[in-house]
């Protein structure tokens, strides 16, 4: 009998196993191997089922994407993050805006859905607070 949807082992979320390694390294104080990485990732909830080949897809391809510094020690190379997870995060919001075709309509769209407190969060870093706009007769408008 073949086995069927219900006997199959559960996906992982996507991106679950890159965001792994990435937590891996952000705890690191040096830069890692991929065996380091591997020996880390088994204390996880990845342990027992990743191969040596698989830790080194995951960090090639966070190399790829920018996301990783690369070493070359001996035969092998070492990885460390190039940004914390905020500057990672800021990386990604960064990519978005640049592929698309109206970036001003986007963080027009961004900024109107954010929640009133993000929103007050973004005015003080970029070192304005909301302006009171002078309603005719003196008063401060709504």
């Amino acid at each position: 009998m073949l086995p069927g949807p219900s006997d199959a082992a559960p996906r992982r979320a996507r991106g679950a196993l890159e965001s792994a390694v990435l937590d891996v390294l952000w705890q690191a104080d040096r830069p890692l191997s991929p065996g380091e990485v591997r020996g880390l990732l088994a204390r996880s909830e990845f342990a027992g089922e990743l191969s040596y080949s698989t830790v080194v897809t995951i960090l090639t391809r966070l190399h790829a994407k920018k996301v990783l510094a690369r070493s070359r020690e001996g035969r092998a190379f070492r990885y460390a993050p190039l940004a914390d997870e905020a500057g990672l995060a800021a990386r990604r919001l960064t990519a978005l805006l640049d592929g698309a075709a109206d970036r001003e309509a986007v963080l027009s769209r961004f900024v109107a859905d954010l929640p009133d407190r993000d929103e007050e969060l973004l005015r003080r870093l970029l070192g304005g607070a909301p302006e009171q706009v002078e309603a005719p007769g003196g008063g401060a408008a709504p």
